[in-house]
């Protein structure tokens, strides 16, 4: 360090944890449900309106969305409701919480880590779509 010149910080994610050196998609080897479950679980962790952050870097979830016809909101973005059987399947949450993403209380609520919350699918542009309304 010189002095005078501030020390350069690391760049941090939104959810404030350190991104990894070479970030692999999807290294837990998930399957197609359940990255659409997790991507969704992190874009509610993003909005204080369905989330909680805990002291430990972890977010609670307990406001679960309830699709509408063939859609439904996560504040912004428009998620299809085909994209979303996850969040009602146990056997998915269940898949997640065994990899050790989040902890789950089926099917009230879910607790992030956060390995889940920095977790790459691969698939957030394929599921999360722009609002027009």
């Amino acid at each position: 360090m010189r002095p005078g010149v501030p020390p350069i910080m690391p760049p941090f994610s939104v959810f404030g944890v350190p991104p990894m050196a070479n970030i692999r998609t999807n290294p837990l080897k998930l399957n197609p449900l359940q990255c659409k479950t997790l991507v969704l679980f992190q874009e509610l962790a993003r909005h204080p309106e369905t989330s909680t952050r805990l002291e430990n870097g972890e977010v609670f979830l307990s406001a679960l969305p309830q699709p509408h016809g063939d859609h439904f909101h996560v504040g912004a973005r428009v998620v299809l409701t085909r994209d979303a059987s996850g969040l009602s399947n146990p056997s998915v949450w269940a898949a997640l919480e065994r990899k050790g993403l989040m902890r789950a209380s089926f099917p009230m609520a879910v607790t992030l880590t956060v390995e889940g919350l920095g977790y790459e699918t691969g698939m957030t542009n394929a599921i999360l779509h722009g609002s027009d309304h």
